[in-house]
Order: C-alpha cells, then structure tokens, then sequence
C-alpha cells in the first residue's frame, strides 16, 4: 500500500488504539469508531487484530508491523500518514508503544509533523496494579528484564533501593528464576504474578519471591505475566 504526498491536503493522523489484553468485551466504543474510520492498520500480529476485526465486523487493510522487522515498515506508514491517509496502530494486546514496537513509529510521525492522537484502553500493567494488594500509589514499569543471569542481577541490583511497586513482564517459563534472582538480591519480597487477565482462567499467584519461586518451580504455565515486585 503506498500513496503520493499532496500539498494542498494535510497530513493524516496516526492513532494510538488500545485493544484488550485478552477480553474482547473490554475494546471502548471510540476504538471500534476509530478503526472503522481509519484507512489502514498497523499491527504486530494479523492474526491476532483480524480477530478483533472480525468480531465487530470490521474489515481495514492490515500493516504487518513487527520486531525486529518494524523499520522496514515505518518508511509505508509515514508515506500514508503525509499522503493525508488516517493511520491507526494496534498491538497484540493492550495499548501500542508499551514494550512493543510502536515507540519508532509513533517517534518517526512526531518528527514528521504528523498528529499522534491517543485512544485510550486497556493495559495489563494498570489491569495487574489495580487487583494486584500491593501499593499503587508510586510504581516503576520497568518491562522485560534481561534474559541471561548477569544482565539479570546488574538488573536487579539497580533496582535495590527503588520505594515504588516493581512491575514487569516475563515469559512464565522464565518466571521460577526470576524470583530466585529477587529473593537473593532484593530480599525476600511480596510479590504477586498476574496472568491470563481478563480472560476465562485469570489468575493473581501471591506470596513472597523464595515460597513462589519454589511453587511455580513445580508448575507448568504457559504464555507471558505481569509479575508486580513490593517496593524496598
């Protein structure tokens, strides 16, 4: 899909659209408009956006717009986006930019003069605080920690002395050493691993880091997790 730049029409605008991190009943009325509206959607996984699509009877031209491979497709969008062409970016779950590839693009139009319009939805950081019985009132999203167990600890050891509540995304195989790594160099902190949110087997696992590490250490899961560490 590509488009010629006119110069008697204004740039198009790219919207920011947050989608259910796993509930399709949780999708807001004006992200249903918008996508409706728009010419064209840029999206991580096709298949995961067709689903939305699909079940409000919605049919747009998807952008297939993934890392590591999100560069070759932000030169597309900006020539859409400066054709006049309304653009909106989805992920695959929860609002675009947050620990995905959406932040490049959403830079490159800003460069560019192109209006960047917020939808806001759901978020499985806020989904995880607002259940999770820890403090809310300060915390640090600090995404995906490092996978290898050197960069795990300088990780760590950084966040030492941090008050706030601790919030993270982790792949649940990776979820037994992680809290082996925190009860040895935070300490032996609550913690609390949300996953599945929103859907049919929602699950909040709470304890401190060295008793979940030992339980989940004998337990298969599958998929990622928000995982929320107590603040020092």
């Amino acid at each position: 899909m590509t488009a010629e730049p006119r110069a008697d029409r204004p740039p198009g605008r790219l919207f920011i659209v947050g989608t259910p991190v796993g509930n399709l009943e949780d999708i807001t009325l004006r992200a249903l408009r918008i996508l409706g509206e728009v010419e064209a959607i840029a999206c991580e996984d096709t298949r995961q956006t067709v689903k939305i699509l699909n079940r409000f009877g919605l049919k747009k031209p998807l952008i297939s717009y993934f890392q590591p491979r999100e560069g070759r497709r932000i030169p597309e969008i900006i020539g859409l986006l400066k054709a006049g062409r309304d653009v909106a970016l989805v992920s695959d779950a929860g609002t675009p930019g947050i620990s995905d590839p959406g932040f490049p693009l959403i830079r490159e139009a800003l460069k560019g003069a192109i209006p960047v319009v917020p939808i806001p939805g759901p978020s499985a950081v806020t989904t995880a605080l607002s259940a999770a019985g820890l403090p809310t009132h300060r915390f640090l999203f600090v995404g995906f920690p490092p996978p290898k167990k050197t960069g795990l600890r300088k990780f760590l050891e950084a966040l030492r002395d941090e008050k706030a509540t601790l919030v993270f995304f982790l792949p649940t195989r990776r979820i037994p050493e992680f809290l082996e790594a925190v009860r040895e160099l935070l300490g032996d902190r609550r913690v609390v691993i949300a996953r599945e949110l929103t859907k049919v087997h929602e699950e909040f696992i709470r304890g401190k880091a060295g008793e979940l590490a030992w339980k989940l250490g004998h337990k298969i899961l599958k998929g990622e997790a928000t995982v929320l560490v107590e603040g020092c």
